[in-house]
């Protein structure tokens, strides 16, 4: 007896299944090419040397597998075996829908990058750390000691004050203040040690039509290109090419890292990126720096790093 291979009929002679099996189009077919072949095993072999299985779709919960992705997605769709996907942000546990997972982590408070009192989410940490260490959380409680001006942070003060911006202080400026912590800090605790010292010129630039290369406004220096002349002016009176004066006193990591601006170097303590001062003690060293700026006190290696260092 003659079996065909595709269905339940039996048959006396060969010819006569391959008849059926013509006829009926039950053949065995490749599952990647079309040709057909009368055993499973001689299909099998021909899939495997010449590697045209095709490719199979599994369910994400059950052993089934599918020929096809839309097979696969029909099935997980009627039967409910998707695979959870959407992670808890602390812990292992998987939930099928956002809205399960939200009620998992508000419930445990597995948020890593939420702020309860705000109720908002954040993309991440650094973002988290950047909202409450703003004006929301922390206040205007560091002052400017010439016009007492409030800012948020060290590094706001310090712009103000580098910039000619305090209407008490209008003489105070990048070059005055950093005159007077060299001054002050003899060691180089954060000021570069320099043979010589050439007082900077703090006039304003302004581009001419002669910046415009006939793409945007470029600057000579860094040859970046601007979408217009006020741009490449506030680039230029920026302090982006001028000299780098102060450095990160952090020797444990060997930060190495410099700054043109006083305020650049305490933007980079509020960052904690080389992890040396806490954001909270910040505002401990700004006024240990206003104190030399007021002609208070000398910068000393082991006080100030102290002060840094809590």
């Amino acid at each position: 007896m003659y079996e065909c291979l595709c269905c339940e009929n039996y048959f006396y002679d060969q010819d006569e299944c391959d008849d059926h099996m013509a006829h009926y189009d039950h053949w065995i077919e490749c599952e990647t090419c079309p040709r057909t072949f009368r055993s499973q095993s001689a299909c099998n072999q021909h899939m495997n040397t010449l590697d045209h299985r095709a490719p199979v779709f599994p369910c994400q919960s059950c052993d089934r597998e599918f020929r096809s992705e839309n097979a696969s997605i029909q099935h997980m769709n009627a039967v409910g075996h998707w695979k959870p996907r959407f992670v808890c942000q602390k812990c292992p546990e998987k939930f099928y829908n956002q809205d399960a997972a939200d009620k998992h982590m508000d419930m445990l408070e597995h948020y890593r990058a939420y702020c309860r009192p705000c109720d908002r989410h954040f993309q991440n940490e650094n973002n988290l750390r950047v909202h409450l260490n703003s004006k929301t959380h922390r206040g205007t409680k560091i002052t400017c000691p010439f016009c007492k001006g409030g800012f948020v942070t060290a590094s706001g003060a310090s712009h103000h004050l580098e910039q000619g911006s305090c209407p008490k202080a209008p003489r105070m400026n990048r070059d005055t203040i950093l005159h007077m912590v060299r001054q002050s800090d003899p060691h180089g605790i954060i000021t570069n040690k320099q043979l010589e010292w050439h007082k900077e010129e703090q006039g304003q630039y302004s581009a001419t039509d002669r910046a415009y290369n006939g793409y945007g406004w470029e600057c000579y220096l860094c040859h970046r290109e601007f979408n217009s002349c006020n741009a490449l002016n506030q680039h230029a009176n920026s302090p982006v090419h001028q000299q780098k004066v102060y450095h990160c006193p952090n020797k444990r990591v060997m930060c190495g890292k410099q700054f043109v601006s006083l305020a650049g170097l305490f933007n980079h303590f509020e960052s904690e990126s080389c992890g040396f001062i806490r954001f909270e003690r910040v505002q401990q060293v700004q006024q240990q720096l206003t104190d030399t700026i007021t002609g208070r006190r000398l910068l000393t290696g082991s006080s100030f790093v102290r002060g840094l260092q809590g």
